[in-house]
């Protein structure tokens, strides 16, 4: 059974974009590819127990195995060596993306404290948006008497939109919450 974010795209918000922006094909329709979660881990230098805990919350939230992402050259001033591990990050495609921008959407992004909706103005120019968290405690997955530390995290989700206003037309249908 496909997921109910994957369903309402394809027989609600397909047709909406598509009448919206006069698309001539649904191939035009942007949609949505990947979506990268990435925690990085700047005491990963002092401590090296933090790494293995942030590839488990990344795991715990995202329900696949994180890549840990490795510095690429070496920077002096913060004590970094070329190939030290600086953080972790999971690609989701598919159903599971489908499955965690569900669960992003409707019960974790609720659950941030005063929360008001997320910025409409992060997006890059070619209809991509990225979220920055800065907690791991909002995903229900998570228990709290389980994580050593909080650690920010950011998501980006990857579209096939050709501009800002299409990418964002395309989240807000899914039902991202946007600030009013």
């Amino acid at each position: 059974m496909p997921p109910r974010m994957k369903e309402k795209f394809d027989n609600e918000v397909v047709a909406t974009l598509k009448k919206e922006f006069g698309f001539s094909s649904v191939m035009q329709v942007p949609r949505i590819t990947k979506v990268v979660v990435n925690i990085g881990i700047g005491e990963a230098l002092q401590n090296s127990k933090a790494i293995d805990a942030a590839v488990g919350d990344l795991q715990m939230i995202t329900g696949q195995r994180p890549v840990v992402t490795r510095a690429k050259k070496s920077i002096a001033t913060f004590k970094l060596r070329e190939n030290n591990p600086i953080g972790a990050m999971v690609t989701l495609r598919g159903a599971r993306m489908y499955e965690f921008l569900d669960r992003l959407f409707n019960a974790s992004l609720p659950r941030i404290r005063d929360f008001g909706g997320v910025s409409s103005k992060a997006f890059d120019g070619r209809g991509n948006y990225t979220l920055g968290l800065k907690e791991q405690l909002i995903f229900p997955e998570v228990e709290y008497d389980k994580i050593d530390k909080l650690r920010g995290m950011e998501v980006s989700i990857v579209t096939t939109a050709r501009n800002d206003e299409e990418g964002r037309r395309l989240l807000q249908l899914l039902g991202m919450p946007f600030r009013r």
